[in-house]
C-alpha cells in the first residue's frame, strides 16, 4: 500500500450490492446493519447522480484547461486498458464526478492486539471481507471507536476510488472522479487500471487475493504504459515515486515479518507487550533512516506526508490491512510470466484459481505454478471481458 495515495482501493463494494444485500438477509440483521447497508447505497447512488459523460466534461467552455487534458488522458487510458490489457470494455471510467471531498469512502480495519489478522465483515454477494466503507468520515470513525472499545486496534483511511464489480455497468459503471484525476499520469493510469481488474476475478469473501491480483495488474500494466505511451518525463516521475514505494514496501514486510514472528513465539506470555513495542520503535527508527535518504536524494516533506502518517499511527490493523495489497503480487506476477504475458491466458488462470477452497488457493499460488491453472490454459480456458 502507497499510503501516500491511499492505497488503491478495494473499499465500499456493498454500494452496488447493499440494497438487495439487505432485502435478501431481511429481519435476520440487526438496525444497524440495514443502516449500514443504506448509507453505502445512499453514497454510491449520490456518486452515479453527480457523474456525466467524459465528453460532455471536455467540450463544455468552461472546464478548465488542466482537468480537460486529464480527462483526455484518461480516454486513452481507458482505451489501452481494452486494447492492450484485455480488460474490460463496458461502462465504468467513462463519465466523471466531482464530489467535494478529498476521499470517495473511508475504510475501517481492525485487528487483535496480538495478531495481525483482519477482523472481517461478511455481507451478502460480497462474502467476509477484511474492511468496512462508508462514505462519511464520521460513520468510519463511530465504528472504529466501537471496535476500539471491543480491545481491537483500528485504522481509518481514505479511499480515492472503489469497483462495485462491474454490477452498477447498467447505470453507468463507476465514474473517474476528483478524488484522483489529479494523480501523476503513472500513479493515475496505474489506479484505473487496478479498480478495472476487480471487474475480471474476484473471489468471494478473499481480500488478499482480490487485491493482490488488482495490484499485480496495476503494475504489469502501468509499465507497458509507461514504456509505449507516455512522456518522458511522466516514466522520470513514476520511477521516483515507484522507487519510494518499493522502499516503504519492502520494510514495513519486513516489520510484519517480525510482528508475526513475535505473535507467534510469544502468544500469551506476558513480555509481549514490551516485545512488541520494541518491535514499533525498531520499524520507526527504520523508517526514519529511509526518510533520511528520500530527503537527502531530493524528495520534498509533502511527497511524503502520507508515509509519515502512517508510520505515526502504525498498528495490527494498518499493518494487516497493507498485506491485503501486496502479499500475493509476485506470485501473480511470475503467474503472468509463466502465462507467457499473454493477458486472456493469465486471466483463465486467476479465474481457476478463484474457483479453488480459499486454503487451496492460497497453497497454489505460494507453490508457485498452480496445477488447476495450468490446466485450465491447456483446455484453452478464455476469460469474458
Amino acid at each position: 500500500m502507497n499510503p501516500s495515495t491511499s492505497s488503491l482501493a478495494g473499499t465500499a463494494r456493498l454500494a452496488a450490492a447493499g440494497l438487495a444485500g439487505a432485502l435478501l438477509a431481511g429481519c435476520a440483521h440487526t438496525g444497524d446493519t440495514l443502516g449500514y447497508y443504506w448509507q453505502s447505497v445512499r453514497g454510491h447512488l449520490q456518486i452515479m447522480r453527480a457523474a456525466e459523460p467524459v465528453d460532455d466534461w471536455i467540450a463544455r467552455p468552461d472546464t478548465a484547461a488542466p482537468l480537460r487534458a486529464r480527462l483526455e488522458l484518461a480516454q486513452r487510458a481507458r482505451a489501452f486498458a481494452v486494447s492492450e490489457l484485455h480488460l474490460p470494455d463496458n461502462a465504468s471510467y467513462r463519465r466523471y464526478a466531482d464530489l467535494g471531498r478529498r476521499a470517495a469512502v473511508w475504510n475501517v480495519v481492525a485487528a487483535p492486539p496480538d495478531s495481525l489478522t483482519l477482523h472481517t465483515w461478511c455481507f451478502p454477494v460480497t462474502g467476509c471481507i477484511g474492511y468496512r466503507g462508508y462514505f462519511a468520515e464520521a460513520g468510519a470513525r463511530e465504528e472504529a471507536a466501537r471496535l476500539a472499545g471491543d480491545g481491537l486496534e483500528t485504522a481509518v483511511y481514505g479511499v480515492p476510488a472503489y469497483s462495485t464489480l462491474g454490477y452498477t455497468n447498467w447505470l453507468g459503471g463507476d465514474p473517474l472522479l476528483n478524488t484522483f484525476i489529479g494523480w501523476p499520469e503513472g500513479e493515475f493510469v496505474r489506479l484505473l487500471f487496478h479498480e478495472l481488474a476487480h471487474q475480471v476475478v474476484y473471489a468471494n469473501g478473499d481480500t488478499m487475493f482480490n487485491e493482490s491480483f488488482a495490484t499485480a495488474v496495476e503494475r504489469l500494466g502501468v509499465a507497458r504504459w509507461l514504456a509505449e505511451r507516455a512522456t518522458p518525463q511522466a516514466r522520470e516521475d513514476y520511477a521516483r515515486g515507484d522507487a519510494r514505494r518499493t522502499g516503504f514496501r519492502d520494510l514495513t514486510r519486513a516489520a510484519r515479518e517480525r510482528l508475526a514472528a513475535l505473535y507467534a513465539r510469544e502468544a500469551g506470555s506476558p513480555s509481549l507487550p514490551a516485545a512488541k513495542r520494541q518491535a514499533m520503535e525498531r520499524f520507526r527508527a527504520d523508517y526514519a533512516a529511509l526518510r533520511a535518504q528520500w530527503l537527502a536524494t531530493g524528495t520534498q516533506p509533502a511527497q511524503i506526508a502520507g508515509y509519515d502518517r502512517w508510520v505515526a499511527e502504525a498498528n495490527n490493523a494498518a499493518f494487516g490491512a497493507q498485506a491485503a495489497y501486496d502479499e500475493l503480487v509476485p506470485a501473480f506476477e511470475a503467474l503472468f510470466e509463466q502465462s507467457g504475458g499473454d493477458w486472456p491466458k493469465f486471466y483463465a488462470a486467476v479465474r481457476a484459481l478463484a474457483a479453488l477452497p480459499p486454503a487451496e488457493r492460497l497453497a497454489q499460488l505460494r507453490a508457485g505454478w498452480p496445477a488447476m491453472a495450468a490446466e485450465a490454459l491447456r483446455a484453452g480456458a478464455a476469460p469474458a471481458d
